[in-house]
């Protein structure tokens, strides 16, 4: 035990890695205008009664909104992305002149898709939105999916009203948005993505749809095709350094083509200037490219077997010149067939091919995007568990940046993982559970306008301890401090997800996501594939005040006056105050024995504030300290005088706001005032909340991190979760992230006058309390 203090805090290596703001680099985000999934957060609950109110048409579906304009026979205006430059930009404008038109005032006989929708039908205009090309373009090559997301019954013909409707997946769920057929052109000729025929529509239209999902068509400037992937299919995302892919990489490409999985590629560039630059054998630095097949070949002349792979580049020209290019003399080294059948594959001359060693050599990133969460190294498809949770990172409280920061680290958000059942083909003869973890940052693309840029994030997973197990309890600091985490992602990258698969040993444990940097705000939604079944669910104190458990125990319950001042009769029984029914006594109520130097003092003090007050209304002047009563002007000047006695902590006392709140907590009677009695009683809860509030005040600042007051509100004999701490930071901490004794006391006063009102109307002591709209509101006013 007495080594205990001399442990030694463990420092943990974490990369890190910050991508420049290009498209292969910059990654695509959200929101848009809809809800997400769904949270269970108190907050938002919080944060509903803010919103406005939504427009109506929002909540209409496609078909109910094109019947009404076909029975009305006008064509269809989305009020939600009008025809104008907000749709556009937020920040630069089009230095060409804009014209929104509907395809029949651009060309005869438009169409929605000819021949079917492929990979041709994708041209890139003036939006740098490459990387969400290329994700179209593989999407293409799977006919299921792709109608998915472009519901094929759509058409300028039948029903025809200029709406038009296509489906993403977003954070757990599929979502329908519905657009116009208005699309911005420059002398009649389409801005953005269009089709080789100048007749067909849908990708320009698709473009659209999902310019209105992330704000704008400039928020679809730069990002990385992974996030367009995940949000065709709703699958999971893997993510390979070339320089460090794994040995059989040409077989998991090749498995997951076979399945349907989409891939991309890409070169980083190392700084903004190179963004768009070519090499010297035609390939575009910071340029996606779509991954469309592989194929393996005989080499005539030699006793091997040459590996390739099929790209497309989404403009259409700047080739491939190197090795195996349209014309280069490679392809006369494999038999007549092969080049017959290989050439048969390249349907256009967006298409080319190039060695697999040289796609190794040449490009630095491979994004995978799995249709379904399988496992590519195995040589069957298995069906995984997935999981799902939404979080949030907030200033002060809850986003406490990497292990980098130890003393704030323990504060992120913690989710409990329980894994019970090995894999049934275990590598090595180990037992392990396969899981692939993916934090994913959400709502940043749709804040592009407000400045906001993808956050460097990252997770790391540790073991629980057994002693802890089957306990969903927040883990402390000293746990981080002293604890190697069991795995973690190998770097922090400024993307919208990081993915990382891992291979553990059966067991509990815990998953910390965090932003590389502390005080970074944000959103997330964090993924969890598995095998075999998990169960996965963030780590939660229950709500509780140690005055609770007591008064649970004790057979009168209190009574808070609430619900009618009329009732301020009635008894009411807290911390050994006993009130009576009509007035409050004259006679001494519960008082020490002998009363201390101290309280003799704040006793006179007391006595000649409410004795003036009382000259002043005209009372009677030999009224008692006991029948004198103040309000919370008065209390004010009272504590100020009180607090200039005790020099521990400098403060200049009390707001008045903390003052009201102070008689709501002690007011025994309805009057809104305070008798020496309950101004002593006070003052001893100050006291008591003092004390620990110096335990934390550790640079004599006469203020505590918001990050302590998580271990001062534990202390105070309060058990809070994290949507709680997330809201005592935002109401009480200053810009600089510390909360002053004023603050931190009202935080006190107004969390025990919670508890103890709650806990006066759960009757049956199940947790749960019904109030009539009366009661909420003086509940919620009076305190």
């Amino acid at each position: 035990m007495g080594d205990e203090k001399y442990k030694v805090p463990l420092v943990e290596d974490t990369k890190v890695r910050v991508l420049y703001e290009s498209e292969a680099a910059f990654g695509p985000d959200d929101k848009a205008d809809y809800p997400s999934a769904g949270t269970n957060s108190i907050y938002s609950a919080i944060l509903s009664r803010n919103e406005t109110v939504k427009d109506a048409t929002r909540l209409k579906t496609f078909l109910e909104l094109r019947d009404k304009y076909v029975k009305k026979k006008v064509v269809f205006e989305d009020p939600l992305f009008p025809a104008d430059d907000s749709s556009l930009f937020y920040s630069h404008k089009p230095s060409m002149k804009i014209e929104w038109k509907r395809p029949s005032e651009i060309c005869e006989n438009p169409q929605f898709i000819i021949d079917g929708a492929n990979r041709t039908d994708i041209c890139q205009g003036e939006l740098g939105d490459c990387w969400l090309l290329a994700a179209i373009a593989c999407l293409t090559v799977n006919e299921k999916l792709l109608y998915r997301v472009i519901p094929p019954d759509q058409n300028f013909t039948d029903n025809y009203a200029g709406i038009f409707h296509f489906q993403f997946w977003r954070y757990g769920e599929w979502i329908d948005v519905v657009v116009d057929d208005r699309i911005p052109t420059c002398n009649n000729q389409l801005v953005f993505t269009k089709s080789f025929r100048k007749n067909e529509f849908w990708s320009a239209l698709l473009e659209k749809a999902y310019a209105k999902l992330n704000g704008s068509y400039e928020a679809l400037k730069g990002g990385n095709t992974l996030e367009a992937m995940e949000d065709f299919t709703g699958g999971v995302t893997e993510f390979f350094e070339l320089s460090e892919a794994p040995k059989d990489l040409y077989n998991i490409m090749r498995k997951a083509l076979e399945r349907g999985s989409l891939m991309g590629c890409s070169i980083d560039t190392l700084s903004a200037s190179e963004i768009e630059t070519r090499t010297v054998q035609g390939l575009v630095r910071g340029h996606a490219y779509s991954i469309i097949g592989l194929a393996e070949c005989d080499e005539v002349a030699k006793d091997a077997r040459i590996r390739l792979i099929r790209l497309r580049n989404p403009w259409g020209f700047v080739l491939w010149k190197g090795p195996w290019s349209a014309n280069s003399k490679e392809w006369s080294t494999i038999s007549t067939a092969d080049k017959d059948n290989l050439k048969k594959q390249t349907v256009e001359e967006s298409e080319f091919w190039m060695s697999f060693d040289d796609f190794q050599r040449n490009f630095t990133k491979l994004e995978m995007c799995n249709l379904t969460p399988d496992t590519l190294q195995g040589d069957e498809r298995h069906s995984w568990t997935v999981s799902v949770n939404e979080g949030r990172w907030v200033r002060g409280s809850s986003a406490g940046g990497c292990r980098n920061f130890p003393h704030t680290f323990w504060t992120n958000p913690q989710y409990r993982l329980k894994l019970y059942e090995e894999d049934d083909d275990p590598e090595d003869g180990q037992a392990t559970c396969t899981v692939v973890v993916a934090l994913m940052q959400k709502g940043r693309r749709m804040q592009r306008h407000q400045g906001a840029i993808f956050l460097t994030i990252g997770f790391s997973i540790y073991e629980v301890p057994k002693e802890m197990c089957g306990k969903d309890q927040h883990l402390q600091k000293d746990f981080f401090l002293y604890t190697a985490s069991k795995a973690k992602c190998k770097t922090y990258i400024n993307l919208r997800e990081v993915t990382e698969r891992f291979q553990l040993p059966p067991g509990e444990y815990v998953i910390i996501p965090t932003t590389f940097e502390a005080h970074q705000e944000g959103e997330f939604i964090l993924r969890v594939f598995s095998e075999k079944q998990n169960m996965f669910e963030e780590a939660e104190n229950t709500i509780g005040s140690d005055q609770m458990q007591q008064d649970k125990k004790k057979k009168e319950k209190p009574i808070v006056f609430v619900s009618d001042r009329a009732r301020a009769n009635k008894e009411i029984q807290h911390d050994g105050i006993q009130g009576e029914k009509r007035k409050k006594p004259k006679q001494k109520l519960l008082q020490p024995e002998e009363e201390t130097e101290e309280e003799k003092q704040f006793g006179a003090i007391f006595q000649k504030i409410a004795g003036e007050v009382s000259t002043r209304r005209g009372q009677d002047e030999d009224n008692t300290g006991q029948d004198m009563q103040i309000c919370a002007n008065e209390l004010k000047m009272i504590m100020k005088n009180v607090l200039a006695k005790h020099n521990e902590i400098k403060t200049e006392g009390f707001s008045l706001e903390t003052c009201r709140s102070m008689i709501a907590l002690m007011d025994t009677d309805g009057t809104g005032k305070l008798n020496l009695q309950e101004f002593k009683h006070l003052w001893k809860k100050i006291k008591e909340w003092q004390r620990i509030f110096k335990r934390y005040d550790k640079d004599k600042s006469s203020s505590i991190s918001s990050f302590e007051m998580r271990n001062a509100v534990n202390d105070a004999g309060f058990q809070l979760n994290r949507q709680l701490y997330d809201i005592i930071a935002m109401r009480y901490a200053d810009e600089h992230l510390n909360i002053d004794f004023d603050s931190y006391i009202c935080c006190f006063v107004r969390l025990e006058g919670m508890f103890r009102a709650f806990n006066a109307f759960d009757k049956d002591g199940d947790g749960i309390i019904k109030l009539n709209v009366l009661e909420w509101l003086q509940l919620t006013m009076y305190s």
